[in-house]
């Protein structure tokens, strides 16, 4: 039986612009061909066992290696065939220079059913985030789109409005506002066009650098200087060019690139849909969140998992449940509702949680926290779970952990006379370097293009340092700013001679992200401030 091709629009680069439709193809697709465009962060959308095929036309610093044309058509064909629901991720739109008109062409010849899913194109966003408007009231009421390829090629033939599916300059120029894609190899031969045909040269231009993104990059020059502006910053593609006169409303709308992290890349050591408040708060100040899920959660080992049955087999022996994560909350619900068990059978329990984002995981699932301590983590909670009980001699704990559990809580709960049941629920494994998210997040690192590393846990520590091999201490310590999101993820790194420049009073993902943001901002003042180092000794 066929399957079917979803043709989905990626965005410009802010994964946040995929819409809704579009990640949920994503997340049930059985195979997802990428485009070299496209985030990687919208890769950790799929399913596990999806298969992930990289679909650009270069070399990347990961090691991906490019797909001609017909390689693509032959693989979207072929899985589609094998009755597979493929994802086609494009970036922008597919159809706005996205050669989609062409994939859809050999899918309906082959007889395969395809949708296409419109997505945010590269000409609207790219300079919405600059701050230019294409149109704007008594400024710019026409737009015309182009490509930079046909460029030197029209060089060869006058205008090239002759030829089938060449750029006719003389109507683009006529437009108010001109968008040109492609067009930074090109950028002497198209503005050499456009003045050719009427614009007058001092008309305002910007090249835009991966819009977007943390790189956004923005050049502003008029029409005739504006190549040797790209080529005296060194600009590079992807960029977007933009002439008209709305160019000059972004001296006063630009507001992606003032914001207080912008530009700034911000790895986050773990999996999008756990680090979904931290990565909006960082969004939202401007940073670009590199997403590298270090570690995955596992079955217990299958000892583990009996423990875990024989406690959920006589729940009302316990006078307290000690959750110090919200993936422990996670796993221990879903283990209740596999036996056919619901909130009654914690009826005879109190239940404690280390922090406010674990308390809020046990409230999704129905159930309320009778204590949340105010220092968030491990002993905090113990410390928390003795004051309140008075005499804990005798009573029953259970504690739902990982594997890879520290004993803090435990120790401290055993040396005030409980009986504690400290159970491994889930595992974590190592996620392979060669993960699409993973592998761009190394590459970043060892670019040194990488502002802040957020750590929510010593696993995603150790996971790092192993995965950078001899060179870990090196690339973390070249990083501006190292996180922690308590004081015992902060010890992991200072055992192995890194220091975290963020650790917050509190377990908060928006309180984490403020700190980063203060960091960052002082970090930028004391660089303007510092006082311009003495000229060196003059020499014969």
């Amino acid at each position: 039986m066929s399957g079917v091709v979803y043709l989905v629009g990626a965005g410009p680069g802010d994964p946040g612009l995929i819409t809704r439709r579009g990640a949920d193809l994503v997340s049930r697709a059985d195979v997802v061909v990428y485009d070299g465009l496209a985030s990687p962060v919208l890769l950790d959308l799929a399913r596990p066992g999806c298969e992930l095929i990289y679909a650009g036309k270069k070399h990347t610093a990961t090691g991906a290696t490019p797909l001609v044309q017909a390689a693509i058509n032959t693989v979207l064909v072929d899985r589609a065939r094998a009755g597979k629901q493929v994802v086609r991720l494009k970036g922008g739109d597919p159809f706005v220079f996205g050669r989609g008109a062409e994939e859809c062409e050999v899918l309906a010849a082959a007889g395969i059913r395809f949708e296409v899913v419109p997505g945010v194109s590269a000409a609207t966003a790219v300079a919405a985030y600059a701050g230019i408007p294409l149109t704007a009231r008594g400024i710019a009421s026409t737009v015309a789109y182009a490509t930079g390829h046909e460029a030197q090629e029209d060089d060869e033939a006058g205008q090239g409005a002759s030829r089938s599916g060449a750029v006719d300059w003389s109507a683009i120029a006529r437009a108010d506002t001109v968008v040109l894609f492609m067009a930074v190899s090109t950028a002497a031969e198209c503005c050499a066009h456009l003045l050719a045909a009427g614009r007058a040269p001092a008309t305002p231009a910007a090249a835009i650098h991966w819009g977007t993104t943390a790189a956004q990059r923005t050049v502003v020059a008029t029409l005739a200087d504006l190549p040797d502006a790209i080529h005296a910053t060194g600009l590079r593609p992807p960029a977007l060019l933009v002439i008209g006169d709305v160019v000059r409303l972004r001296q006063r709308l630009s507001w992606f690139e003032d914001r207080p992290l912008a530009g700034a890349r911000v790895l986050v050591t773990r999996a999008l849909e756990q680090a979904e408040r931290f990565s909006h708060a960082l969004s939202e100040l401007g940073a670009e969140p590199l997403h590298c899920p270090l570690t995955r959660i596992v079955d217990p080992a299958p000892a583990d998992a009996a423990r875990l049955d024989a406690a959920l087999a006589d729940l009302r022996r316990y006078a307290w449940l000690v959750f110090a994560s919200a993936n422990a909350v996670e796993r221990f619900t879903a283990a209740l509702t596999d036996r056919r068990l619901d909130g009654r059978a914690l009826a005879g329990a109190r239940i404690a949680c280390v922090g406010q984002a674990t308390a809020a995981a046990l409230a999704s699932r129905g159930l309320i926290a009778d204590l949340v301590p105010a220092h968030g983590d491990a002993a905090g909670v113990a410390r928390a779970v003795i004051e309140s009980s008075g005499d804990l001699r005798g009573a029953r704990i259970l504690v739902p952990r990982a594997a890879e559990g520290r004993d803090e809580a435990v120790d401290l709960l055993r040396a005030a006379g409980a009986e504690v049941d400290a159970i491994a629920i889930y595992r974590l494994a190592p996620v392979q370097p060669d993960h699409p998210s993973v592998a761009a997040a190394l590459a970043r690192l060892r670019a040194r293009q990488v502002r802040a590393a957020a750590f929510f846990a010593p696993s995603q520590v150790r996971a790092l340092m192993e995965l950078l091999g001899p060179d870990a201490v090196d690339l973390l310590g070249a990083v501006p700013i190292l996180a922690a999101i308590g004081a015992t993820t902060a010890a992991a790194l200072a055992a192995r001679g890194l220091t975290a420049q963020v650790v917050p009073t509190i377990p908060d993902a928006d309180a984490l992200a403020h700190e980063i943001a203060c960091a960052a901002g002082a970090a930028a003042a004391a660089r303007r401030h510092a006082p311009i180092p003495p000229a060196p000794p003059a020499t014969d």
